[in-house]
């Protein structure tokens, strides 16, 4: 799993109470862990982090990362420990050794096969399918790799100890052993081992590795192939690579160090350009006290140059409300204060500051171009709006209005084809009412087409616009979608509006959903992607459940009011096609404050009205 460079999402520091929550899982994991281990490895004072990563598959990954170190990763809601943790308890899991020639295969991303397991002579440990193990090499009871029993311990034995024997998950010296200090395996002498050699009678390499090649996927060859050329390694060759590879581990890993400062630093530089310019052209006095999270969404979004993309968890502060401490407390530029329990707002700005005095605005930067970047990317194609167009389809009803005309039932018409031959059906039997021309005679084929049973023998005669109204609406409605360098698509019904709606998730938390955006041809992902830049909150795709290639896009809180500018200002979706724009929350926190304000003052008139009265002879 680890056997390719994994892309880091994000890296947090734990909360007490999930800290709280790791212990008691690894406790239930592993119960052999006394208390006093538990407490050493996942100590109550020192610095946790959490760290979410994507592995190169796709697989979401959780680590838990003492000292630089993961000590246990979280894989589809069950704990591994990671060969940092088995190297301070070896006894852990259950183990099965193998040759050290066979290490240089796990590194590459293979499974343990039963031809290279060395049985010990108290027999197999005895596993489940599906089981945590590790992995350790002869001499050395040191674990090297982690992973699941593919088989039970009889089913091992049963197949003749052919086949797989350990689907590896994490080997020492992979990608996520280099995320640590990348440390060597320690020194446990193995008595049974003791005396036996890789190409002794007991092991066999040309024989472990023809049933290797036999058993692995594609991938895993692949993998493989990288790092082991295709003769059999002895202890010295493995050695040798070993040490190779764990050099360029270390050249890599300075190459990355230098890259992420680079891209933190020159992030710091755009969040305080993007802060200052929103400052000095964007925010006024009116506008204060301002919520710290329409600061950055109205205010120093639409600031950030065009190209680039501000992302304030790539920056050193990783959260909002830490970047504008420190320009309180570094900068004396604002002052933050909480008005409302768990919501800051800026209350108070510094114009007289001498480094806001001096910014100077860079006049190129413009700000739509910046919200179009920071809401679709550079990288992608410019999306074009399709055409709709509602037409109308001929019903058996009708076909007779129309057989002047030579539509027959199913035709396909526009509205103004409608109008002009219903229009010229009443030239022609001059149905016109001479005393009055808005009108129109009713003969008996409109009577059957138009008309209901009860009105046959009430109405005479219609106006125009209720003639062609009630043509349009006794036929069936189609529609015509033409999207940009493709042939247009007609289809039955009416075309079903992009529909946006608040729900509520565990805890009464709101999510906001968005449909049917595919028959529009906007990407789902792509949507979603812009809207988690825009208000720097999560987004997931859900399938429809009941459709094969539909997906719904959830993103956290209701985000109504930023879905539609998104739909209408930069995707130019018209209004009409959107529903559910209207559920938008109301802006009340200003009026909330000239509430408390007003209240505040009411009460000191009061008090002062009292005073007074005491006071008057």
């Amino acid at each position: 799993m680890f056997a390719r460079q994994f892309r880091v999402k994000s890296n947090t520091a734990i909360k007490g109470s999930d800290r709280r929550k790791l212990k008691a899982d690894v406790s239930a994991a592993f119960p052999s862990l006394t208390a006093d281990e538990l407490c050493e490895l996942i100590p109550n004072k020192e610095e946790l982090n959490v760290v979410k990563i994507y592995a190169h598959k796709g697989d979401a990954v959780t680590l838990y990362v003492l000292h630089k170190n993961p000590l246990f990763f979280e894989l589809e809601k069950r704990l591994y420990p990671t060969v940092y943790v088995l190297w301070r308890h070896p006894a852990l899991l259950p183990t099965f050794r193998t040759w050290p020639p066979v290490l240089e295969k796990l590194i590459g991303g293979a499974d343990l096969m039963l031809p290279g397991v060395v049985a010990p002579s108290g027999g197999l440990p005895n596993v489940k399918r599906g089981d945590c193990c590790s992995v350790t090499l002869v001499n050395n009871r040191a674990p090297v790799a982690v992973g699941n029993a593919a088989s039970s311990s009889e089913e091992m034995l049963s197949a003749g100890m052919k086949g797989r024997g350990v689907c590896v998950l994490h080997a020492y010296m992979d990608h996520l052993w280099a995320f640590g200090d990348k440390s060597g395996p320690p020194s446990f002498p193995d008595a049974e081992g003791e005396g036996q050699e890789a190409n002794g009678e007991d092991y066999e390499v040309d024989d472990t590795q023809e049933e290797a090649e036999r058993c692995e996927e594609e991938e895993e060859e692949q993998l493989s192939s990288e790092k082991v050329k295709d003769q059999p390694c002895c202890g010295s060759e493995a050695l040798s690579l070993a040490v190779q590879e764990e050099q360029r581990a270390d050249e890599e890993e300075e190459a990355d160090q230098e890259d992420q400062k680079m891209p933190q630093e020159t992030m710091d530089a755009l969040l305080l350009q993007c802060f200052l310019h929103a400052l000095k052209r964007k925010v006024k006095k009116s506008e204060l006290p301002l919520l710290t999270s329409t600061f950055l969404r109205n205010h120093m979004f639409s600031c950030c140059p065009s190209g680039k993309q501000l992302d304030i968890k790539k920056s050193s502060y990783k959260k909002l409300s830490k970047f504008l401490q420190a320009m309180q407390k570094q900068h004396n530029l604002i002052r933050v204060k909480e008005l409302t329990k768990g919501v800051e707002s800026i209350v108070e700005v510094d114009w007289n500051n001498k480094e806001l005095r001096y910014f100077k605005v860079v006049e190129e930067t413009n700000g739509d171009a910046a919200a179009a970047a920071q809401d679709g990317g550079e990288a992608e194609p410019p999306y074009h709006p399709p055409e709709i167009t509602t037409l109308y389809s001929v019903s058996a009803r009708l076909e007779p209005l129309f057989l002047d005309a030579n539509k027959r039932k199913g035709t396909i018409l526009q509205p103004a084809e409608v109008r002009h031959i219903v229009t010229e059906y009443v030239k022609k039997n001059e149905l016109v009412d001479e005393n009055n021309k808005n009108y129109v005679t009713v003969d008996p084929t409109l009577c059957d087409c138009l008309l209901e049973k009860s009105e046959y023998q009430e109405v005479q005669s219609l106006k125009w616009d209720d003639l062609f109204g009630r043509a349009l609406g006794k036929m069936a409605e189609c529609y015509e979608v033409v999207f940009p360098g493709h042939a247009p698509v007609r289809k039955k019904g009416h075309m079903e509006p992009i529909d946006v709606s608040v729900a509520s998730r565990g805890s009464n938390k709101k999510v906001t959903l968005i449909k049917n955006l595919d028959a529009y041809g906007l990407d789902p992902a792509a949507v979603g992607a812009a809207l988690q830049r825009r208000v720097q909150a999560s987004s997931v795709l859900q399938p429809v459940p009941g459709s094969k290639d539909k997906v719904v896009v959830q993103i956290q809180g209701n985000q109504i009011h930023q879905v539609g500018r998104l739909l209408t200002d930069y995707y130019q979706i018209p209004r009409k096609y959107i529903q559910g724009l209207d559920k938008a929350p109301k802006s009340g926190k200003k009026s909330q404050w000239i509430k408390m304000m007003g209240s505040s003052e009411m009460s000191f008139r009061s008090q002062r009205r009292s005073s007074l009265n005491q006071h008057s002879p």
